[in-house]
């Protein structure tokens, strides 16, 4: 049920997080070269002074610092939001945002990786040489209020959130803007897209979930059925049930790992919860984050020692469910999130039905705090999905052959629309892992999309 989360989602380099005050001044800047800026940083940082006064004009807009990544201004930005954009009156927090100014007449790419701020140059912003405007998610890491309600922690409102950015920086900004984000963040901007279909001009959303059905987990049980070869799946589901098996000597194992590495697990309930939560997981990041390569390297469930096969399940998708990473301060808005609205996939694990002790653990209320939990209601993704297969314009999917996130997807309208598929590719599936053929057509739809 991992969404590509803490730690897997910041494992995978999809998101290449990069946080706001503690890392991206130090890894974005970059002094302009000795010889001379080329005419278009020229152009930029001629332009930056106006910029900035223009930025500065922009009500509830706050520069927190400027500096430069590879030449062009680099703006780390606050925007105060409402908690409830239909309640104003309830008070505000402050989103965290960055902006890499290119040029006023280029194309702006507005990213969300769908957690906390990661400001990481995005594919399509490469391509089209644009501007981009990254966006922290509501209620992740410190855009937040001091009293967080998480009933206000909802689709609706982050694409309200989105939409505000998007009417603030298009007083500067008047070109074409396209949204774009991989998985969390690629489910973000079609949620975006639903509530606010005249904000961007189109969205390329990689990798991007969509579970529509939350009682129907057919799709990714069909996954497991077919991905790699029948020797790999074997190997793989033989290694998850040996480490059930010998629970009682792997436990302790498991125990010695959070020892070191400080965790608890009070809100599974105990370490034996947590380890079946963790090793039920293991198949699942296993392709997430790996490819078919890496299939040769499985050991025989049965002949390993329990220090071989808990060594190697530690370093191949064995993710400890801790209290440390899922409470407020970690991946916990996501569960949270996944709990009320976006689904999760709840696995039936049938080659491990006589050695599971707890079967009803695998779903994400599981691993959250008590104030965190809530009861699931799946209308507001059931409308975005028909929605996108009806009336979506100008939206492009990517997606990974060997991802199991991508197992269940969105299915692009027939609005000048598209889905694309990387083969061999897992979590990070990019347009440049395409075909041939594909990625051109790919890079191709996107240039037009931005008017290039």
């Amino acid at each position: 049920m991992r969404h590509s989360l803490l730690p897997a989602l910041f494992c995978t380099g999809l998101v290449a997080a990069t946080s706001l005050l503690t890392g991206t001044a130090a890894t974005a800047a970059a002094p302009v070269p000795s010889a001379g800026p080329t005419s278009a940083v020229a152009e930029a940082i001629a332009q930056a002074t106006d910029v900035r006064e223009r930025l500065d004009r922009i009500p509830g807009l706050t520069v927190v610092s400027q500096t430069t990544k590879e030449g062009f201004p680099y703006y780390t930005l606050t925007l105060t939001q409402p908690i409830d954009h239909e309640h104003p009156d309830r008070g505000t927090f402050k989103q965290r945002l960055t902006l890499w100014h290119k040029s006023e007449t280029a194309p702006m790419v507005l990213y969300t990786g769908g957690y906390s701020l990661s400001s990481s140059t995005r594919e399509i912003t490469r391509l089209l040489d644009a501007n981009q405007v990254s966006i922290e998610h509501r209620y992740f890491s410190q855009s937040r209020p001091a009293t967080v309600d998480w009933n206000d922690l909802t689709v609706q409102q982050e694409a309200s959130d989105e939409h505000a950015v998007v009417q603030a920086l298009k007083t500067i900004y008047r070109a074409k803007w396209l949204g774009t984000g991989a998985s969390k963040g690629g489910m973000t901007q079609v949620y975006h897209e639903r509530f606010y279909p005249d904000d961007l001009d189109a969205v390329v959303a990689y990798v991007a979930p969509n579970d529509a059905a939350n009682n129907d987990d057919s799709g990714y049980e069909k996954f497991f059925q077919t991905v790699g070869t029948p020797e790999c799946r074997a190997a793989l589901n033989a290694v998850q049930r040996e480490m059930l098996v010998r629970r009682d000597r792997m436990l302790p194992r498991f125990e010695a790992t959070a020892e070191q590495q400080g965790l608890t697990f009070q809100y599974l309930g105990s370490a034996d919860r947590a380890y079946e939560f963790s090793v039920l997981d293991q198949v699942w990041n296993f392709w997430q984050s790996g490819t078919y390569a890496d299939c040769p390297a499985i050991p025989d469930a049965r002949a390993a020692t329990d220090d071989e096969l808990y060594t190697w399940s530690l370093g191949h998708g064995l993710s400890p469910y801790a209290d440390q990473g899922n409470g407020a301060e970690g991946s916990g808005p996501y569960y949270r999130q996944a709990a009320a609205q976006l689904g999760w996939a709840d696995l039936k694990f049938k080659h491990l039905a006589d050695v599971r002790h707890y079967p009803g653990i695998y779903q994400p209320n599981s691993v959250l705090p008590a104030d965190m939990r809530v009861g699931y209601d799946g209308r507001t993704i059931k409308d975005v999905d028909r929605w996108v297969a009806t009336r979506g314009e100008r939206m492009m999917f990517v997606y990974g052959q060997n991802d199991p996130w991508s197992a269940e997807r969105f299915k692009p309208s027939k609005h000048d629309s598209m889905l694309f598929e990387a083969p061999n590719s897992n979590h990070g599936a990019l347009i440049s892992k395409l075909k041939p053929a594909d990625r051109a057509a790919a890079e191709a739809t996107v240039k037009r999309w931005a008017g290039q």
